[in-house]
Protein backbone atom coordinates (compact mmCIF):
# COMPACT_ATOMS: atom_id res chain seq x y z
CA UNK A 1 0.00 0.00 0.00
CA UNK A 2 2.66 2.52 0.62
CA UNK A 3 3.90 4.18 -2.11
CA UNK A 4 6.88 6.85 -2.69
CA UNK A 5 5.48 9.27 -1.17
CA UNK A 6 4.54 7.69 1.87
CA UNK A 7 7.38 8.14 4.07
CA UNK A 8 5.31 10.41 6.47
CA UNK A 9 2.60 7.94 7.37
CA UNK A 10 5.54 5.30 7.87
CA UNK A 11 7.08 7.92 10.78
CA UNK A 12 3.18 8.63 12.18
CA UNK A 13 3.05 4.79 12.72
CA UNK A 14 6.37 4.07 13.78
CA UNK A 15 7.66 6.31 15.68
CA UNK A 16 5.58 9.12 16.90
CA UNK A 17 8.08 11.21 18.94
CA UNK A 18 9.77 11.87 15.38
CA UNK A 19 6.69 12.02 13.67
CA UNK A 20 4.87 14.86 16.19
CA UNK A 21 8.34 17.31 15.79
CA UNK A 22 8.41 16.88 12.27
CA UNK A 23 5.62 17.88 11.70
CA UNK A 24 5.74 20.14 14.44
CA UNK A 25 8.20 22.34 13.62
CA UNK A 26 6.60 23.45 9.98
CA UNK A 27 3.47 24.24 11.96
CA UNK A 28 5.60 26.00 14.45
CA UNK A 29 6.88 28.14 11.42
CA UNK A 30 3.88 28.32 9.02
CA UNK A 31 1.38 29.37 12.01
CA UNK A 32 4.10 32.05 12.88
CA UNK A 33 4.72 33.06 9.88
CA UNK A 34 0.35 33.62 9.76
CA UNK A 35 0.12 35.15 13.73
CA UNK A 36 2.73 37.35 12.42
CA UNK A 37 1.01 38.77 9.24
CA UNK A 38 -2.01 39.26 11.62
CA UNK A 39 -0.22 41.80 13.96
CA UNK A 40 1.55 43.26 10.68
CA UNK A 41 -2.19 44.17 9.92
CA UNK A 42 -3.15 45.36 12.97
CA UNK A 43 0.11 47.32 13.47
CA UNK A 44 -1.07 48.74 9.65
CA UNK A 45 -4.12 49.31 10.53
CA UNK A 46 -2.96 51.65 14.25
CA UNK A 47 -2.13 54.16 11.85
CA UNK A 48 -5.28 54.47 10.88
CA UNK A 49 -6.17 55.48 14.85
CA UNK A 50 -7.74 53.91 17.78
CA UNK A 51 -11.55 53.21 16.10
CA UNK A 52 -9.78 51.87 13.39
CA UNK A 53 -8.02 49.49 15.33
CA UNK A 54 -11.11 48.90 17.97
CA UNK A 55 -13.57 48.71 14.94
CA UNK A 56 -11.49 45.82 13.43
CA UNK A 57 -11.27 44.18 16.79
CA UNK A 58 -15.29 44.42 17.19
CA UNK A 59 -15.43 42.08 13.87
CA UNK A 60 -12.55 39.92 14.74
CA UNK A 61 -14.49 37.66 16.50
CA UNK A 62 -16.93 37.36 13.69
CA UNK A 63 -13.58 36.90 11.51
CA UNK A 64 -12.78 33.96 14.42
CA UNK A 65 -15.80 32.54 12.95
CA UNK A 66 -14.57 31.82 9.32
CA UNK A 67 -10.94 30.60 10.17
CA UNK A 68 -12.51 28.19 13.15
CA UNK A 69 -14.77 26.56 10.40
CA UNK A 70 -11.91 26.33 8.09
CA UNK A 71 -9.64 24.72 11.22
CA UNK A 72 -12.18 22.77 12.32
CA UNK A 73 -12.97 20.97 9.18
CA UNK A 74 -9.65 20.92 8.60
CA UNK A 75 -9.05 18.84 11.83
CA UNK A 76 -12.01 16.53 10.78
CA UNK A 77 -10.18 15.83 7.44
CA UNK A 78 -6.94 15.22 9.38
CA UNK A 79 -8.39 13.02 11.89
CA UNK A 80 -10.37 10.83 8.84
CA UNK A 81 -7.42 10.43 6.66
CA UNK A 82 -5.10 9.73 9.02
CA UNK A 83 -7.26 7.01 10.13
CA UNK A 84 -8.08 5.20 7.41
CA UNK A 85 -4.30 5.45 6.13
CA UNK A 86 -4.03 3.90 9.68
CA UNK A 87 -6.20 1.35 9.03
CA UNK A 88 -4.08 0.82 5.27
CA UNK A 89 -7.27 2.30 3.14
CA UNK A 90 -5.86 4.04 0.82
CA UNK A 91 -8.88 4.12 -1.41
CA UNK A 92 -10.89 5.78 1.64
CA UNK A 93 -8.14 8.38 2.70
CA UNK A 94 -8.51 9.77 -1.09
CA UNK A 95 -12.21 9.29 -0.73
CA UNK A 96 -12.42 11.56 2.47
CA UNK A 97 -10.11 14.58 0.75
CA UNK A 98 -12.97 14.95 -2.17
CA UNK A 99 -15.16 14.84 0.80
CA UNK A 100 -13.38 17.33 3.17
CA UNK A 101 -13.43 19.96 -0.10
CA UNK A 102 -17.14 19.29 -0.62
CA UNK A 103 -17.81 19.92 2.72
CA UNK A 104 -15.94 23.36 3.18
CA UNK A 105 -17.77 24.92 0.29
CA UNK A 106 -21.30 23.78 0.97
CA UNK A 107 -20.25 25.18 4.37
CA UNK A 108 -18.57 28.56 3.46
CA UNK A 109 -21.81 29.34 1.32
CA UNK A 110 -23.92 29.03 4.35
CA UNK A 111 -21.75 30.86 6.39
CA UNK A 112 -21.66 33.85 3.90
CA UNK A 113 -25.27 34.21 3.75
CA UNK A 114 -25.45 34.15 7.51
CA UNK A 115 -23.28 36.62 8.29
CA UNK A 116 -23.87 39.30 6.28
CA UNK A 117 -27.66 39.23 7.11
CA UNK A 118 -26.47 39.50 10.91
CA UNK A 119 -23.44 41.38 11.08
CA UNK A 120 -24.80 44.88 11.57
CA UNK A 121 -27.22 43.85 14.75
CA UNK A 122 -24.36 41.40 15.75
CA UNK A 123 -21.70 44.72 15.67
CA UNK A 124 -24.79 46.60 17.74
CA UNK A 125 -25.07 43.74 20.40
CA UNK A 126 -21.27 43.92 21.22
CA UNK A 127 -21.05 47.52 21.79
CA UNK A 128 -19.08 48.96 18.04
CA UNK A 129 -20.53 52.16 18.71
CA UNK A 130 -18.54 55.32 17.17
CA UNK A 131 -16.08 52.10 15.35
CA UNK A 132 -19.22 50.19 13.94
CA UNK A 133 -18.37 51.91 10.48
CA UNK A 134 -14.78 50.39 10.44
CA UNK A 135 -16.12 46.93 11.71
CA UNK A 136 -18.56 46.79 8.84
CA UNK A 137 -16.44 48.30 6.12
CA UNK A 138 -13.42 45.57 7.28
CA UNK A 139 -16.27 42.82 7.73
CA UNK A 140 -18.40 42.67 4.84
CA UNK A 141 -15.23 42.08 2.54
CA UNK A 142 -14.18 38.99 4.73
CA UNK A 143 -17.30 37.94 5.00
CA UNK A 144 -18.26 38.08 0.89
CA UNK A 145 -14.70 36.40 0.42
CA UNK A 146 -15.16 33.71 3.59
CA UNK A 147 -15.05 30.70 1.07
CA UNK A 148 -11.21 31.49 0.08
CA UNK A 149 -10.37 31.78 4.55
CA UNK A 150 -12.36 28.66 4.96
CA UNK A 151 -10.87 26.63 2.35
CA UNK A 152 -7.52 27.60 2.38
CA UNK A 153 -7.58 26.63 5.94
CA UNK A 154 -9.28 23.44 5.82
CA UNK A 155 -7.02 22.40 2.69
CA UNK A 156 -4.48 22.17 5.18
CA UNK A 157 -5.98 19.41 7.29
CA UNK A 158 -5.71 17.14 4.07
CA UNK A 159 -2.10 17.79 4.15
CA UNK A 160 -1.80 17.25 7.70
CA UNK A 161 -4.32 13.92 7.21
CA UNK A 162 -1.11 12.46 5.40
CA UNK A 163 1.64 13.80 8.04
CA UNK A 164 2.69 16.34 5.50
CA UNK A 165 3.10 20.21 7.46
CA UNK A 166 6.01 20.94 4.99
CA UNK A 167 3.90 22.02 2.01
CA UNK A 168 1.39 23.83 3.87
CA UNK A 169 4.44 25.86 5.41
CA UNK A 170 5.33 26.82 2.23
CA UNK A 171 2.07 27.94 0.87
CA UNK A 172 1.87 29.88 4.19
CA UNK A 173 4.59 31.91 3.84
CA UNK A 174 4.44 32.67 -0.12
CA UNK A 175 0.98 33.77 1.50
CA UNK A 176 1.92 35.74 4.73
CA UNK A 177 4.50 37.60 2.28
CA UNK A 178 2.24 38.55 0.03
CA UNK A 179 -0.17 40.30 2.17
CA UNK A 180 2.75 41.86 4.43
CA UNK A 181 3.44 43.69 0.21
CA UNK A 182 -0.15 44.19 -0.10
CA UNK A 183 -1.30 45.53 3.20
CA UNK A 184 0.48 49.33 3.10
CA UNK A 185 -0.44 49.60 -1.17
CA UNK A 186 -4.09 48.93 -0.06
CA UNK A 187 -4.78 50.77 3.21
CA UNK A 188 -2.71 54.11 2.38
CA UNK A 189 -1.45 54.14 -0.69
CA UNK A 190 -4.81 53.23 -3.16
CA UNK A 191 -6.10 54.67 0.23
CA UNK A 192 -9.05 52.19 0.93
CA UNK A 193 -8.37 51.92 5.39
CA UNK A 194 -9.48 48.77 6.95
CA UNK A 195 -10.99 47.88 3.12
CA UNK A 196 -7.60 47.70 1.74
CA UNK A 197 -6.22 45.09 4.84
CA UNK A 198 -9.70 42.99 4.41
CA UNK A 199 -8.86 42.82 0.53
CA UNK A 200 -5.05 42.42 1.38
CA UNK A 201 -6.31 38.96 3.28
CA UNK A 202 -8.47 37.44 0.91
CA UNK A 203 -5.83 37.62 -1.74
CA UNK A 204 -3.26 35.78 -0.10
CA UNK A 205 -5.83 33.28 0.81
CA UNK A 206 -6.89 33.06 -3.00
CA UNK A 207 -2.62 32.91 -3.20
CA UNK A 208 -2.63 29.55 -0.99
CA UNK A 209 -5.66 27.73 -2.50
CA UNK A 210 -3.90 27.97 -6.18
CA UNK A 211 -0.77 26.85 -4.64
CA UNK A 212 -2.19 23.94 -2.30
CA UNK A 213 -4.61 22.96 -5.88
CA UNK A 214 -0.84 23.18 -8.22
CA UNK A 215 0.35 20.27 -5.50
CA UNK A 216 -2.63 18.28 -6.21
CA UNK A 217 -3.70 18.72 -9.60
CA UNK A 218 -0.64 19.76 -11.49
CA UNK A 219 2.26 18.25 -9.66
CA UNK A 220 0.72 15.63 -8.64
CA UNK A 221 3.07 14.54 -6.30
CA UNK A 222 1.20 14.43 -2.94
CA UNK A 223 0.18 10.78 -0.94
CA UNK A 224 -2.86 11.32 -1.64
CA UNK A 225 -4.97 11.61 -4.87
CA UNK A 226 -8.16 13.91 -4.38
CA UNK A 227 -8.90 13.68 -8.00
CA UNK A 228 -12.84 14.63 -8.10
CA UNK A 229 -13.24 10.95 -10.21
CA UNK A 230 -12.32 9.54 -6.94
CA UNK A 231 -15.50 10.81 -5.65
CA UNK A 232 -18.06 8.06 -4.01
CA UNK A 233 -20.01 9.97 -1.24
CA UNK A 234 -20.14 7.67 1.67
CA UNK A 235 -22.43 8.67 4.90
CA UNK A 236 -19.28 7.26 6.86
CA UNK A 237 -16.95 8.77 5.62
CA UNK A 238 -18.89 12.49 6.06
CA UNK A 239 -19.69 11.23 9.73
CA UNK A 240 -16.39 11.34 10.23
CA UNK A 241 -15.32 13.97 9.27
CA UNK A 242 -18.37 15.62 10.57
CA UNK A 243 -17.58 14.07 14.01
CA UNK A 244 -14.56 16.09 14.60
CA UNK A 245 -14.99 18.86 12.15
CA UNK A 246 -18.33 20.54 13.25
CA UNK A 247 -17.31 20.48 17.26
CA UNK A 248 -13.72 21.57 16.23
CA UNK A 249 -15.44 24.52 14.80
CA UNK A 250 -17.98 25.14 17.17
CA UNK A 251 -15.08 24.99 20.10
CA UNK A 252 -13.76 27.75 17.74
CA UNK A 253 -17.22 29.78 16.92
CA UNK A 254 -17.29 29.48 20.93
CA UNK A 255 -14.03 31.29 20.98
CA UNK A 256 -15.38 34.17 19.13
CA UNK A 257 -18.33 34.04 21.26
CA UNK A 258 -16.21 34.31 24.54
CA UNK A 259 -14.29 37.15 22.51
CA UNK A 260 -17.58 38.97 21.70
CA UNK A 261 -19.08 39.18 25.14
CA UNK A 262 -15.51 39.64 26.69
CA UNK A 263 -15.32 43.24 23.88
CA UNK A 264 -18.99 44.02 25.85
CA UNK A 265 -18.10 43.03 29.17
CA UNK A 266 -14.94 45.68 28.39
CA UNK A 267 -17.28 48.23 27.18
CA UNK A 268 -19.06 47.80 30.70
CA UNK A 269 -16.03 47.93 32.75
CA UNK A 270 -13.81 50.17 30.50
CA UNK A 271 -14.12 51.41 27.45
CA UNK A 272 -13.46 50.81 23.52
CA UNK A 273 -10.01 51.78 24.01
CA UNK A 274 -10.33 48.29 26.54
CA UNK A 275 -11.75 46.37 23.13
CA UNK A 276 -8.85 47.81 21.61
CA UNK A 277 -6.01 46.84 23.68
CA UNK A 278 -7.32 43.47 23.73
CA UNK A 279 -8.37 42.36 20.48
CA UNK A 280 -4.44 43.74 19.63
CA UNK A 281 -3.08 41.80 22.96
CA UNK A 282 -5.01 39.18 21.74
CA UNK A 283 -2.83 38.82 18.99
CA UNK A 284 0.35 39.19 20.57
CA UNK A 285 -1.45 36.16 22.86
CA UNK A 286 -1.90 34.01 19.54
CA UNK A 287 1.67 34.76 18.01
CA UNK A 288 3.06 33.76 21.30
CA UNK A 289 1.35 30.69 22.06
CA UNK A 290 1.52 29.58 18.17
CA UNK A 291 4.12 26.78 19.12
CA UNK A 292 1.84 24.93 21.29
CA UNK A 293 -0.86 24.97 19.04
CA UNK A 294 1.33 24.16 16.32
CA UNK A 295 2.39 20.93 18.26
CA UNK A 296 -1.23 20.20 19.66
CA UNK A 297 -2.59 20.43 15.52
CA UNK A 298 0.45 17.84 14.46
CA UNK A 299 -0.57 15.03 17.27
CA UNK A 300 -4.49 15.05 15.73
CA UNK A 301 -2.32 13.09 12.87
CA UNK A 302 0.02 11.29 14.80
CA UNK A 303 -2.76 10.21 17.44
CA UNK A 304 -5.53 9.15 14.52
CA UNK A 305 -3.30 7.36 12.31
CA UNK A 306 -2.26 4.97 15.68
CA UNK A 307 -6.04 4.85 16.69
CA UNK A 308 -6.88 3.32 13.24
CA UNK A 309 -4.30 0.73 13.60
CA UNK A 310 -5.04 0.01 16.96
CA UNK A 311 -1.39 1.35 18.57
CA UNK A 312 -2.91 2.74 21.54
CA UNK A 313 0.64 2.88 23.74
CA UNK A 314 1.82 5.37 20.61
CA UNK A 315 -0.93 7.39 21.47
CA UNK A 316 0.34 7.61 25.39
CA UNK A 317 3.60 8.19 24.36
CA UNK A 318 3.14 10.77 22.09
CA UNK A 319 0.69 13.03 24.27
CA UNK A 320 3.49 12.65 26.91
CA UNK A 321 6.25 13.76 24.54
CA UNK A 322 3.94 16.81 23.13
CA UNK A 323 3.39 17.66 26.60
CA UNK A 324 7.12 17.71 27.53
CA UNK A 325 7.91 19.77 24.50
CA UNK A 326 5.34 22.43 25.37
CA UNK A 327 6.45 23.54 28.37
CA UNK A 328 9.72 24.20 27.24
CA UNK A 329 8.09 26.41 24.90
CA UNK A 330 5.57 27.70 27.14
CA UNK A 331 8.09 28.78 29.47
CA UNK A 332 10.56 30.55 27.86
CA UNK A 333 8.03 32.39 25.25
CA UNK A 334 6.23 33.32 28.86
CA UNK A 335 9.52 34.74 30.37
CA UNK A 336 10.46 36.40 27.05
CA UNK A 337 6.83 38.07 26.43
CA UNK A 338 6.80 39.59 30.01
CA UNK A 339 10.11 41.08 29.98
CA UNK A 340 9.82 42.75 26.61
CA UNK A 341 5.89 43.62 26.86
CA UNK A 342 6.67 47.42 27.00
CA UNK A 343 8.47 46.97 23.64
CA UNK A 344 6.15 44.84 22.30
CA UNK A 345 3.13 47.77 23.33
CA UNK A 346 4.98 50.02 21.28
CA UNK A 347 4.44 48.89 18.27
CA UNK A 348 1.01 49.09 18.05
CA UNK A 349 0.68 52.30 20.00
CA UNK A 350 3.44 54.24 19.04
CA UNK A 351 2.05 56.89 16.50
CA UNK A 352 -1.47 59.17 16.62
CA UNK A 353 -4.73 58.14 18.77
CA UNK A 354 -3.41 54.62 19.79
CA UNK A 355 -0.46 56.21 21.69
CA UNK A 356 -3.50 56.60 24.53
CA UNK A 357 -3.34 52.73 24.81
CA UNK A 358 0.28 51.65 25.33
CA UNK A 359 0.04 51.88 29.07
CA UNK A 360 -3.09 49.71 28.99
CA UNK A 361 -1.23 47.19 26.24
CA UNK A 362 1.65 46.76 28.40
CA UNK A 363 0.05 45.82 31.15
CA UNK A 364 -2.18 43.51 29.39
CA UNK A 365 0.73 41.70 27.79
CA UNK A 366 2.87 41.22 31.31
CA UNK A 367 -0.44 39.80 33.09
CA UNK A 368 -1.89 37.46 30.12
CA UNK A 369 1.43 35.01 30.16
CA UNK A 370 1.00 33.49 33.80
CA UNK A 371 -1.22 30.61 32.04
CA UNK A 372 0.72 29.68 29.63
CA UNK A 373 2.72 26.96 31.25
CA UNK A 374 -0.62 25.13 31.92
CA UNK A 375 -1.40 25.50 28.04
CA UNK A 376 1.27 22.74 27.64
CA UNK A 377 -1.39 20.40 29.60
CA UNK A 378 -4.46 21.79 28.05
CA UNK A 379 -3.58 22.05 24.53
CA UNK A 380 -2.08 18.87 23.83
CA UNK A 381 -4.76 16.93 25.77
CA UNK A 382 -7.56 18.39 24.00
CA UNK A 383 -6.24 17.88 20.84
CA UNK A 384 -5.68 13.74 22.34
CA UNK A 385 -9.73 14.04 21.92
CA UNK A 386 -9.90 15.24 18.14
CA UNK A 387 -7.68 12.47 17.18
CA UNK A 388 -9.32 9.58 18.70
CA UNK A 389 -12.74 11.08 16.94
CA UNK A 390 -14.04 12.19 20.17
CA UNK A 391 -14.61 15.92 18.84
CA UNK A 392 -17.91 16.21 21.12
CA UNK A 393 -15.49 15.89 24.31
CA UNK A 394 -13.22 18.56 22.82
CA UNK A 395 -15.86 20.92 21.63
CA UNK A 396 -16.89 20.84 25.92
CA UNK A 397 -13.90 21.55 27.05
CA UNK A 398 -13.10 24.40 25.11
CA UNK A 399 -16.12 25.44 26.29
CA UNK A 400 -15.73 24.69 29.90
CA UNK A 401 -12.60 26.85 29.59
CA UNK A 402 -14.07 30.08 27.75
CA UNK A 403 -17.53 30.23 28.28
CA UNK A 404 -17.20 28.44 31.84
CA UNK A 405 -14.61 29.28 34.13
CA UNK A 406 -13.33 32.69 32.16
CA UNK A 407 -16.67 34.70 31.47
CA UNK A 408 -17.66 33.25 34.89
CA UNK A 409 -14.55 34.52 37.14
CA UNK A 410 -14.00 37.38 34.40
CA UNK A 411 -17.76 38.87 35.89
CA UNK A 412 -16.64 37.80 39.13
CA UNK A 413 -13.46 39.88 39.18
CA UNK A 414 -14.51 42.65 36.96
CA UNK A 415 -17.75 43.24 38.09
CA UNK A 416 -19.11 41.83 40.91
CA UNK A 417 -15.68 42.24 42.68
CA UNK A 418 -15.00 45.79 41.45
CA UNK A 419 -11.73 45.03 39.72
CA UNK A 420 -12.10 46.75 36.38
CA UNK A 421 -10.92 45.88 33.02
CA UNK A 422 -7.65 44.47 35.31
CA UNK A 423 -10.02 41.93 37.00
CA UNK A 424 -11.49 40.89 33.29
CA UNK A 425 -7.80 40.30 32.35
CA UNK A 426 -7.26 37.66 35.57
CA UNK A 427 -10.68 36.23 35.11
CA UNK A 428 -8.90 34.78 31.96
CA UNK A 429 -5.84 34.01 33.68
CA UNK A 430 -7.27 32.09 36.10
CA UNK A 431 -10.60 30.24 33.95
CA UNK A 432 -7.39 28.78 31.77
CA UNK A 433 -4.96 27.73 34.61
CA UNK A 434 -8.21 25.55 36.13
CA UNK A 435 -9.39 24.15 32.89
CA UNK A 436 -5.80 23.18 31.44
CA UNK A 437 -5.00 21.22 34.26
CA UNK A 438 -8.79 19.29 34.37
CA UNK A 439 -8.31 18.84 30.65
CA UNK A 440 -4.89 17.10 31.61
CA UNK A 441 -6.27 14.56 34.09
CA UNK A 442 -9.24 13.80 31.82
CA UNK A 443 -6.91 12.96 28.97
CA UNK A 444 -4.65 10.55 30.80
CA UNK A 445 -7.60 8.54 32.05
CA UNK A 446 -8.97 8.49 28.42
CA UNK A 447 -5.85 7.11 27.10
CA UNK A 448 -5.50 4.66 29.82
CA UNK A 449 -8.73 3.54 29.11
CA UNK A 450 -7.71 2.80 26.03
CA UNK A 451 -4.64 0.75 26.74
CA UNK A 452 -6.39 -1.40 29.12
CA UNK A 453 -9.20 -2.03 27.00
CA UNK A 454 -6.87 -2.96 24.20
CA UNK A 455 -4.80 -5.47 26.79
Amino acid sequence: MLSDDSSNVEVMLGNPKKALLKMSIPLIISLLISSFYNLIDAAWVSGLGADALAGVGFFTPLFMILVGFGNGLGAGASFAISKYIGEDDKIKADNASIHSIVLDIVISIILTMILLIFLNPILNVMGAGQTIRYAIDYGEILILGSIFIILSNALYGIFRGEGDSKRPMYAMIASAVLNIILDPIFIYSLNMGVKGAAIATLISAMFVILILFYWFYIKKDTYLNPNWSYFNFKKDISADIVKVGIPASIQLLNNAFFAAVFSALLVYVGSTDSVAVYSTGWRIVIITTTPLLAIGTALISVIAANYGAKNYKNIQIAHRYAMKVSLIFAIVVMVLTNVFAGQIASVFASSGSSVRIAGELTSFISWIVIYYPTMAVGVPSTYVFQGIGKGITAMFQTIMRETGFTIFLAVLLGVVLNYGVWGAWMGIVLGEIISNNLTGIWANWQIKKLIDIND
